[in-house]
């Protein structure tokens, strides 16, 4: 099984990640010192070479000046393009 962090849904919201910061104004540096980390760390998380956790995304959404809601809508229609198979499954109901 492939890391999640190679899989193509993970690039999809990297790539709506880097978009929502560079709508924001905001540079690398700028988004680092807001979250007390350096440069480094959010230059590879947007290239993939770290992930992003959960409480992370909320932070950034934060500094991002990004609605959840509006995000999780944007990436899920990048992700309509995606053929079947690449998908993550989705859990069926009981």
């Amino acid at each position: 099984m492939t890391r999640a962090i190679h899989r193509v849904q993970y690039e999809y919201f990297r790539t709506v990640l880097i978009s929502a910061r560079k709508v924001s104004g905001l540079t690398q540096i700028e988004v680092a010192a807001k979250l007390g980390r350096p440069q480094s760390f959010v230059s590879k998380y947007e290239r993939g070479e770290r992930r992003v956790d959960f409480s992370e995304f909320l932070e950034l959404a934060d500094i991002l000046n990004v609605d959840i809601g509006d995000f999780v809508k944007l990436y899920r229609d990048r992700l309509k393009g995606m053929p079947e198979k690449r998908m993550l499954p989705h859990k069926r109901p009981k």
